[in-house]
C-alpha cells in the first residue's frame, strides 16, 4: 500500500511539473482581494486543481460522516428493537413462570394435612 501511494504521488508530481512547464504563458490574475500582475498559466492551473482537490476531499469527508452516522443510527435502532423483543420475551416467560409457581403453591396449600395422611 505504501508503494502504491508513493507511485501515485510521483505521478502527480510529474503531471504537475509537466503542466507548469507546458503552460508558460504569463497572465494577470484577479484573486478577489488582491491582483497578481504576472502568473504562469500552468501554475494557476496547478493551484486551482489543488484547491479543488482539497475542497472536494473535505466536502467528501463531511458527507461520508453524515452517511456513516445515519448508518450507525439505523444499526442502533435495529439493536434497540431486538433488545425490546428479547426483554418482552423474558418478561413473558418470567410472568408465566410466576403464574405456574403461584398455581403450584395454591394446589399444595389446598391439600390439607389429613388428606395427605389418608392417601398414604
Amino acid at each position: 500500500m505504501r508503494y502504491v501511494l508513493v507511485i501515485i504521488l510521483l505521478v502527480l508530481f510529474g503531471y504537475s511539473l509537466a503542466l507548469v512547464l507546458q503552460n508558460s504563458t504569463e497572465l494577470s490574475v484577479d484573486l478577489l482581494f488582491t491582483q497578481v500582475p504576472a502568473m504562469r498559466l500552468g501554475l494557476l492551473l496547478l493551484l486551482t486543481l489543488s484547491l479543488g482537490l482539497v475542497l472536494g476531499l473535505l466536502l467528501g469527508v463531511q458527507i461520508f460522516r453524515v452517511f456513516q452516522k445515519s448508518w450507525e443510527i439505523k444499526r442502533l435502532r435495529k439493536d434497540i428493537e431486538y433488545l425490546r423483543k428479547e426483554q418482552i420475551k423474558t418478561a413473558q416467560s418470567a410472568a408465566a413462570e410466576a403464574a405456574a409457581n403461584t398455581r403450584h403453591e395454591k394446589t399444595v396449600l389446598d391439600i390439607s394435612p389429613e388428606d395427605r395422611s389418608n392417601s398414604l
